[in-house]
């Protein structure tokens, strides 16, 4: 298990097929910099293209997951945006494989933002989320507002983006907006949920994953014909075959990503 520093903002370890990637700025409650930004941006290139990886998981140091923008930074004039990603590296373009957020303590704001950029979430039974902006005169922009209501009802997200209240894992939980609840710690939970992803054929899992991200923007009348230019190459995969035998075999399969 090697540790390496992105930059000293985050750091990134690697565990049986999983990429853990923590934002490292404790006594800044993990507040997005630019520098935070450009390592979770280069920890996700390396998720996708190293095949040994098959999960990410994002967390954050010291007891809470991501405070929001830095306005330190923000204030000297620096975006802690990407080009082309958005907030924090990932926003607007999050990797191919899955990723889970570890959320403990807070996950406000920005931070909120960047958990529902993660596909699964497992979260400490106190961690508190939400979109405050408007409480300082500003809109959720890099995602709350948008990605909200794609993820829990639409009345629950307006009062949410109006109010800038937080909610607690209890309540996230019931909307359906975090996926697990634990009463210790989010990683080793968001360990054990990235665990049983590894166990699957790698490509059955990045394609499941596009298909739910991509099919709501699909035509009715399309959504077959879509779906099955992208699972297609799943179905003549030697990963596919190697499934069915395993299983005919009554052993653990041994994937090949092909």
């Amino acid at each position: 298990m090697g540790e390496s520093a992105m930059s000293e903002e985050v750091l990134t370890s690697e565990e049986d097929g999983i990429l853990i990637v923590t934002i490292n700025r404790p006594e800044a409650k993990n507040a997005m910099t630019k520098a935070a930004a450009e390592g979770i941006a280069a920890a996700m290139d390396r998720l996708d293209s190293d095949d040994n990886l098959r999960v990410g998981i994002l967390t954050g140091a010291g007891g809470t997951f991501c405070s929001g923008m830095d306005l330190k930074g923000f204030l000297r004039g620096e975006s802690p945006s990407i080009e082309g990603r958005g907030f924090g590296g990932i926003v607007q373009k999050p990797p191919e494989k899955p990723l889970i957020a570890a959320v403990e303590g807070y996950a406000l704001a920005g931070g909120l933002e960047l958990m529902i950029a993660c596909d699964l979430v497992v979260a400490n039974t106190g961690a508190k989320f939400g979109i405050p902006e408007v409480k300082r005169g500003l809109v959720a922009a890099a995602g709350g507002v948008m990605m909200l209501p794609d993820q829990i009802p639409e009345r629950i997200a307006m009062e949410l983006a109006l109010t800038g209240d937080f909610i607690d894992a209890a309540r996230a939980y019931e909307l359906g907006l975090i996926n697990r609840i634990t009463d210790g710690e989010a990683l080793a939970a968001a360990k054990e949920l990235a665990a049983s992803i590894v166990a699957n054929g790698p490509l059955a899992v990045r394609v499941s994953k596009q298909v739910i991200k991509q099919s709501r923007g699909w035509p009715m009348d399309e959504r077959y014909t879509r779906q099955t230019q992208l699972i297609a190459p799943v179905f003549i995969s030697e990963d596919a075959r190697e499934g069915a035998a395993a299983f005919a075999e009554k052993r653990a399969p041994n994937w090949k990503g092909k």
